[in-house]
């Protein structure tokens, strides 16, 4: 049987007189009360960040005829609404107890499964660039492949839990899981968003193993995924054109066609050197980077704020990530097996959608359309980051409750 990340077996027999309130603790500074401040004020500090660097990224933007009717300050307003609405959704969120997400999480699938049909019927569904991945809400443009990975997430969690007495049997506990993950897949790519279709599986894999998913049938379905990645690259003339355009981006073929984006990437980084050019003396977002404040935001600081400024946030990441999976870890140990794999679920999603936004911006990994959590300007991306957030955070105020001796 695959042991969890944790190094800690959640199911196996307690010794005599064991209690919550006496398990073993992950961090030796954990406090008993309220919440982990720590992991708030990271969390608060990206999206401070976030907004500055979408203001900077945008502001010449209404310069292109394009967005000519649009003010210089249009994408900071818009995303300081999207950050006030989040701020609204994580409060609610965090006041709903972790077995409410639980008891919901089958009714969420569902509802996520019907947006993501809803937005494929013309007339419904928004297209921007030759994708169809947005509903309109008024003003606001919702993005149902966000919700997704939410839902997934807790539906997997969930899914575990009820099926951990058969988790060794791949037909029971395996092919019904991976069915439900074809399905969102399906859907994801008719928009096309393969992108999302990618975080999704890992996210359902993730969860899989922690859950005690037999390591040779974790293994099968990866080999899976993978190769069914890569015949749908294989498949598809533009989606193989990008991959040669990450092999070689500054050739004459590529230079002005796939690989512009991450050859102006590269040359934003590039001319960041150390530390930076300074905040707003970024050239590249002159009209030169496609994309700027969304998907190669990460590449504007680099460009103004250069190496450092880079690694400040791939460290900020790695810390919120390692914070996450500590408070999953705890929950587990508290035997409380949803919330914990709830918890480093949200930990594998930030932090794999991070870890391939940088890998793309730095041309480590070739282009993929995936948003930089919490930072990038994007509605639904951040609404649902900080939903997100926050349940971790109440999964967090939990197990501190049970450490105390009290009910969660």
């Amino acid at each position: 049987m695959a042991a969890t990340l944790s190094g800690l077996n959640p199911w196996r027999p307690r010794a005599p007189g064991w209690h919550p309130e006496r398990a073993p603790r992950d961090n030796a500074n954990v406090r008993l009360h309220g919440f982990d401040a720590a992991l708030v004020w990271v969390c608060v500090a990206l999206l401070a960040w976030g907004l500055v660097m979408v203001y900077s990224a945008s502001i010449a933007l209404p310069d292109n005829p394009k967005f000519a009717r649009y003010a210089h300050s249009f994408f900071l307003t818009r995303h300081a609404i999207f950050l006030g609405l989040a701020f609204v959704a994580g409060l609610l969120a965090f006041q709903v107890p972790v077995a409410s997400w639980e008891r919901w999480a089958p009714w969420l699938f569902v509802l996520s499964l019907l947006l993501l049909v809803m937005v494929l019927i013309p007339g419904i569904g928004k297209g921007v660039n030759g994708a169809r991945r947005w509903i309109a809400v008024g003003p606001i443009s919702f993005q149902p492949s966000e919700l997704a990975k939410f839902a997934v997430l807790l539906y997997a969690c969930n899914y575990m839990v009820r099926k951990m007495d058969v988790r060794e049997n791949f037909l029971r506990a395996v092919m019904p899981m991976a069915t439900a993950v074809a399905v969102v897949g399906v859907l994801l790519l008719a928009e096309p968003d393969m992108g999302a279709f990618m975080v999704i599986a890992v996210i359902a894999m993730g969860i899989l193993f922690l859950g005690g998913v037999n390591a040779r049938m974790f293994f099968l379905i990866a080999t899976v995924i993978v190769v069914a990645f890569a015949v749908m690259i294989a498949l598809s003339d533009w989606r193989r054109e990008r991959i040669f355009a990450y092999l070689d981006p500054w050739s004459e073929k590529h230079a002005l066609g796939k690989g512009y984006q991450l050859s102006h990437s590269l040359i934003a980084i590039g001319r960041g050197e150390i530390f930076g050019v300074g905040l707003g003396g970024s050239v590249e977002k002159l009209h030169w980077l496609p994309e700027a404040h969304t998907d190669f935001l990460l590449a504007v600081i680099g460009e103004e704020f250069g190496l450092i400024g880079v690694v400040t946030v791939i460290g900020l990441f790695l810390w919120m990530t390692r914070r996450i999976m500590h408070i999953g870890r705890q929950a587990i140990v508290l035997d409380r097996v949803f919330a914990g794999l709830v918890a480093q679920g949200v930990g594998i999603w930030i932090g794999f959608q991070a870890f391939i936004n940088m890998g793309v911006n730095l041309g480590a990994l070739p282009t993929k359309g995936l948003t930089l959590p919490l930072m990038s300007y994007g509605g639904s991306a951040v609404l649902l980051n900080v939903v997100a957030i926050a349940v971790v955070l109440r999964i967090d105020y939990e197990n501190r409750v049970l450490m105390r001796g009290g009910r969660a």
